[in-house]
């Protein structure tokens, strides 16, 4: 799994195997935001049912303002600190534990 596009272009991203995450597929992420682009620059984001972060990394690496993830996972959570980390993010983002619905 990898940034797409943007700031952080190319990056790697950790992954979990199991059942338990089923990360966005790269051309379901490229095509969400292929439509998401116009409004995408200086937006909030809610990441909901986060994972591992990648759909929120690749809203902040095409320009969004703020992201917030929400995963009800602690040690799902713990992978989306480290692809944040890995990306050097630190700004612009809140991380919740809880469930989404």
């Amino acid at each position: 799994m990898r940034v797409i596009a943007g700031l952080y272009k190319g990056r790697r991203l950790k992954g979990l195997s199991g059942r338990a995450v089923r990360p966005t597929p790269d051309r379901l992420r490229e095509s969400l935001f292929n439509i998401l682009r116009p409004r995408l620059a200086g937006a909030r984001f809610l990441d909901l049912c986060a994972g591992t972060g990648s759909v929120g990394i690749e809203a902040l690496s095409r320009g969004a303002r703020r992201v917030t993830f929400v995963e009800r996972s602690p040690a799902v959570l713990v992978v989306l600190r480290q692809n944040l980390a890995a990306c050097g993010i630190g700004e612009g983002i809140e991380k919740r534990q809880q469930d989404a619905v």
